[in-house]
């Protein structure tokens, strides 16, 4: 509350005593309303009952699971809103440079092109940016599996040091002394403080919306249209031991993410630089493991890898028909470990990648 009173003090204060009653009651009142001010910085009941966000109806895809979306953080349109704007604004930066879409860029179907993202003041994050594509569905986030939720998620990078590198508490005082943000929060929770919990919720709403259901593979099944012979082909070879793509990445009558949303050891090394997961859990057994990216949208989210060192589809096909290595946490279904991967014929590849780019929704990036 900015001005609250003001007692007009000109006259002749102490020539009458009724006048100096009437002083000292009006500086009593304006004492407890200041008071009662600071106690209470919250809007009143009156304008709390007035708040009334949109809901925001999301249909579940064809051969999806169900929604996830979490009873303490329903998704409006306010909310989303809100998300949508802090997603793409600097201003949780340190030098204003940075925003959550520095490294999950549009154009790139929410990921980076780049094998590791800048951050701020010339830094350099560890990993490659996975991408945010059909994360309602993610039981876990990161490669590592280091986050929970999307609420989780969206809490380090602000304040990682190699990544935004901006106290929160600096954040949430940059965001209540900006020109909009201030109703747009009370717009989407009903409450004038900002704080990290209500920032975090609208980043989360916004990841939430950015699902990717309408590729060519996902007409095909719907019956919109059909596939070439290559990629019928690419096709099988996914979905048998031929390629063993099904095993982490299946397309199951259930569920069309195209990732399992576990944790594996593919092969990339025998020695571990990055523990991956068993930096999280401290368990030699995890160690070398990653999550399962979704394949959707795979022909435009290179570089590969955790630490995108494939630039193309053409290097993973390679590398799992023939450059697969042992290490002591490699996973049971590297199969054809002995003869160095599942050894396809560059046609074979050829109709696997096609197959692969079926995946792709243009939709999406729009």
């Amino acid at each position: 509350m900015k001005r609250i009173l003001s007692l007009n003090n000109e006259g002749h204060i102490g020539y009458k005593f009724e006048y100096l009653l009437a002083t000292l009651v009006m500086g009593m009142i304006f004492l407890a309303l200041l008071v009662g001010c600071k106690k209470d910085p919250q809007i009143s009941d009156e304008a709390k009952q007035s708040y009334s966000p949109t809901p925001l109806a999301i249909e579940k895809p064809f051969r999806f699971p169900d929604l996830v979306i979490p009873d303490d953080n329903p998704m409006t349109v306010e909310g989303v809103e809100l998300g949508q704007m802090l997603f793409f604004d600097p201003i949780l930066s340190l030098d204003n440079t940075i925003s959550c879409s520095s490294c999950h860029r549009p154009e790139n179907y929410f990921s980076d092109d780049m094998a590791i993202s800048p951050g701020v003041n010339g830094g350099m994050t560890n990993r490659n940016a996975m991408p945010l594509i059909n994360l309602m569905w993610a039981p876990s986030l990161n490669w590592d599996g280091s986050a929970e939720s999307l609420e989780e998620q969206a809490i380090t990078p602000v304040q990682h040091p190699q990544e935004m590198n901006l106290n929160w508490n600096e954040a949430i005082n940059r965001l209540k002394n900006h020109s909009v943000y201030p109703d747009m929060f009370r717009k989407a929770f009903g409450d004038i403080e900002i704080s990290q919990s209500y920032t975090i919720k609208a980043i989360a709403q916004y990841e939430r919306t950015l699902i990717s259901s309408n590729s060519k593979f996902d007409r095909f099944l719907r019956g919109e249209v059909e596939l070439t012979d290559d990629e019928i082909d690419g096709y099988l070879i996914f979905n048998t031991e031929k390629g063993d793509c099904f095993h982490c990445h299946g397309v199951p009558e259930a569920s069309l993410l195209l990732t399992d949303n576990d944790f594996h050891n593919n092969g990339l090394d025998s020695m571990f630089s990055d523990l991956g997961l068993g930096a999280i859990t401290n368990d030699a057994n995890d160690n070398g493991k990653f999550k399962t990216p979704t394949l959707r949208n795979i022909e435009f989210t290179a570089p590969y890898m955790h630490d995108g060192r494939f630039e193309t589809l053409e290097e993973v096909i390679d590398f799992y028909s023939e450059e697969v290595k042992n290490s002591s946490t490699i996973d049971p279904l590297m199969k054809k470990l002995n003869q160095g991967g599942i050894g396809l014929t560059m046609e074979e590849k050829e109709d696997l990648i096609a197959f692969l780019k079926t995946f792709t929704d243009t939709s999406f990036a729009d």
